[in-house]
């Protein structure tokens, strides 16, 4: 069966809305939150603890799980979510993102501010592409053994195929804000040639791989930053069809100047069909989240919650610190006060201190459930905002408290800081770590 989506409610702007996605192994309330788990796991968390902290889906990475273990031993453990024990809806990438990542590079960063650029950087990242893109595929050589192997949309959709999951994206060539206008409308034509071979090939492995669950194919929009481009490409891939087969959603990908984030994604909005799901690729900020969502984004994904807190950096709806500084030593209180998560119901930030200066990889796990947990939650409160209709409250309350130091905790007013809740304990309790109203 093709792809559920029935949306809920809608904001006034027209573009905005809830709903719920269907899938096989159940749905996905939106807008929401999808945790990333590259390798097939979100690292150092149990997918159970990735369950119990809220999380509706997971997605994993097609080009690294290529590499290791291999889709084939995936496919043969029953698929990803199987092979990894989580029982919920699954997402994996098309392998496409590492023409960005190991092509043109730019920190894994797709919303970016570009305000310094010169058109010497641009001219230089041209000219300075690793991967080898060409009209049929692209050549990555392996971070693992400097293997070369090559990906065309054909060898992506057989990789996803094997993985199983419930929404897949067709392979498509994303780039940086550094490539000039010519090139982008260039890697938008291969991207738009490549979705109709990736159709043809979703169709063609859909019927050979019979009694198996119907997975979902995403196309994915290109264009950076034109609005010309954006538009057609949405246009493109919302009409194109090959055999019957269709996509049954939408990924809004490439690099997004972060400003007008809410302003691309909404060009795309009112370009695709209400119908068909969108999911943004690569955006966990709390700015960047109100902004898409408001714009018409159903669901979102990203390292970034759990990448940071692996660097000790934890998120409170105060900004952003670091649990390791010296200030935290003797620090006896939640990570965030307020917060109903498993490490601030029964930990302390001395305690996570300890753990990143003894190195101890405990500290990985608690950190991230922290942060995993803030964001999911974050997400949960604006779609719970944006039926009620109280979407404007919400955004000015947390951004409000965000903004106030810069997305940056603010030191306490004194050196002593022991007592559990004691920066800010009752004005995040009432907000919840979210920043929402539960």
């Amino acid at each position: 069966m093709p792809l559920g989506f029935d949306m809920t409610s809608r904001l006034d702007n027209g573009l905005g809305r809830t709903g719920t996605i269907h899938t096989p192994h159940g749905d996905i309330q939106t807008p929401a939150f999808v945790v990333v788990g590259t390798k097939a796991t979100v690292k150092a968390m149990l997918p159970e603890t990735v369950a119990q902290l809220g999380a509706q889906a997971v997605l994993a990475n097609a080009y690294h799980l290529f590499l290791q273990p291999g889709p084939e031993l995936i496919d043969e453990a029953g698929g990803l979510g199987r092979f990894m024990n989580w029982t919920g809806p699954t997402f994996t990438d098309s392998g496409g993102f590492q023409v960005l990542s190991l092509g043109a590079g730019f920190k894994k960063t797709l919303a970016m501010d570009v305000a310094d650029l010169t058109e010497a950087d641009v001219i230089a990242a041209d000219a300075d592409r690793k991967a080898m893109v060409d009209d049929d595929g692209v050549t990555f050589r392996s971070p693992l053994n400097g293997d070369l192997h090559r990906f065309t949309p054909e060898v992506s959709m057989g990789i996803q195929h094997h993985l199983g999951a419930d929404i897949m994206f067709a392979f498509d060539e994303l780039t940086t804000l550094m490539n000039t206008r010519g090139y982008q409308q260039e890697a938008l034509e291969r991207t738009r040639r490549w979705a109709l071979r990736c159709l043809a090939e979703h169709r063609r492995l859909t019927e050979e791989r019979t009694g198996k669950p119907y997975q979902a194919l995403f196309g994915v929009i290109q264009g950076a930053q034109y609005e010309d481009l954006r538009r057609t490409a949405c246009r493109d891939l919302a009409a194109m069809e090959v055999d019957g087969q269709r996509f049954d959603g939408f990924g809004i990908g490439g690099a997004i100047e972060k400003q007008n984030l809410g302003r691309i994604v909404g060009w795309c909005a009112q370009e695709l069909p209400e119908n068909r799901p969108r999911h943004l690729l690569g955006i966990s900020e709390p700015d960047d989240l109100f902004a898409a969502c408001r714009a018409g984004a159903d669901t979102f994904d990203c390292v970034n919650p759990s990448r940071v807190a692996r660097n000790a950096a934890i998120y409170t709806v105060d900004g952003r610190y670091n649990v390791n500084t010296a200030r935290f030593r003797r620090d006896l209180g939640p990570l965030e006060p307020g917060c109903d998560c498993y490490t601030c119901t029964h930990y302390s930030r001395a305690y996570l201190h300890h753990l990143f200066k003894a190195r101890e990889m405990l500290a990985n796990t608690l950190a991230t459930i922290h942060n995993e947990r803030w964001t999911v939650r974050l997400v949960d409160s604006i779609r719970s905002a944006m039926a009620s209709g109280q979407l404007d409250d919400l955004e000015t309350e947390f951004m409000g408290r965000w903004n106030a130091h810069g997305g940056r905790l603010p030191a306490p007013r004194s050196a002593s800081v022991g007592a559990a809740g004691s920066v800010g304990s009752a004005a995040a309790a009432a907000a919840g770590a979210g920043g929402a109203k539960e």
